[in-house]
């Protein structure tokens, strides 16, 4: 009796998301014949070129080829490059290739060259918030649970069929640090559990996903940051919590760009007599900041520029901001 072969697996992806999927498709024993991620970026404050996630575990973990394309078009912008790393990829044979937040377009032919083809960890409940930052944007909305979802990628963006999805709910401390780790985990035993499916012979059911409740998850861009405190104080914790921890919501005092890391809405019982962006307080507890429709926010977590994110009370002993104090509204 002829033994099956081990499932041969290629992974594609960059940060510390994909880092966590490739780091349990490895201690489950599958052996990890290829990884693509981004080439080394500059980073830090002496900006000096480091390797992704991704990458340095594969070296750690000594995972044999490490390919970092600048694209993987062989009609593209770079071609010579793309070629010879699809082709690389190619000659190690793949049975399956899984993709996590990878960050380039993977184009047909690689679609195709795995006989599994390549599978996607999609950090959101699809097809709500397909597309770049679905952490980010499921906080930012106040929407109650996300997850993740496992999909059988095609040529469009996080339109693929779905193989499994596994929801979590978005608690009211919530972060995107703190839930990106959550879904992280999760994104790793879930492709485990069906990577192990496709070793035991068995298919994955594939599910189209459905027209109705399609949202798109742009790119967070620094410009966000500014929180707009005529909004209502709800919306802006959230906002707060998702731009945790990056890029940081802000709020601006005279010519002071200050970060906010952590607040939460207060629901005034009669219309505040303070326009928004007034601080109304000013302690231990926080600064508390007028806001829109009767509104305030309590601000807990702060840091002033060149310095490090502190307590309120911490942050107020080197920066006082007392009742009366006009924070920056846009006109």
């Amino acid at each position: 009796m002829t033994q099956a072969q081990p499932l041969r697996v290629a992974f594609a992806g960059t940060p510390e998301f994909a880092r966590v999927a490739l780091e349990a498709i490895h201690a489950a024993g599958f052996p990890v014949v290829a990884v693509l991620t981004q080439p080394d970026r500059p980073a830090g404050r002496g900006m000096q070129l480091q390797a992704s996630p991704v990458k340095q575990f594969a070296l750690d973990a000594g995972l044999g080829l490490v390919l970092q394309p600048r694209s993987l078009r062989r009609q593209g912008k770079y071609p010579e490059e793309a070629g010879a790393a699809v082709d690389a990829l190619a000659a190690t044979a793949p049975d399956v290739m899984v993709v996590a937040a990878y960050g380039l377009i993977l184009p047909a032919e690689v679609l195709t060259l795995p006989r599994y083809g390549c599978l996607n960890i999609h950090a959101s409940l699809l097809p709500r918030w397909r597309g770049a930052a679905p952490i980010h944007r499921a906080i930012e909305a106040g929407d109650a649970e996300t997850g993740i979802t496992l999909m059988q990628m095609d040529e469009g963006l996080d339109t693929g069929a779905m193989l499994s999805r596994e929801a979590v709910p978005i608690g009211p401390l919530d972060t995107t640090g703190t839930l990106h780790d959550t879904l992280a985990a999760l994104g790793g035993r879930m492709i485990v559990a069906a990577l192990q499916q496709l070793a035991a012979g068995q298919p994955l059911a594939a599910t189209p996903q459905p027209e109705a409740g399609v949202t798109y998850a742009e790119k967070i861009a620094k410009d966000e940051a500014p929180l707009d405190l005529r909004r209502p104080a709800t919306a802006l914790a959230g906002q707060v919590r998702a731009f945790n921890p990056f890029p940081g919501a802000t709020v601006q005092v005279g010519d002071t760009v200050i970060k906010c890391w952590q607040a939460l809405p207060l629901a005034a019982s009669t219309p505040l007599p303070h326009p928004p962006g007034t601080v109304l307080a000013a302690d231990a507890s926080g600064v508390i900041i007028a806001c829109g429709e009767g509104s305030a926010l309590q601000v807990t977590e702060l840091q002033k520029p060149g310095g490090r994110r502190q307590p309120a009370q911490q942050f107020l002993q080197g920066q006082p901001l007392p009742p009366g104090t006009r924070c920056l509204v846009p006109a």
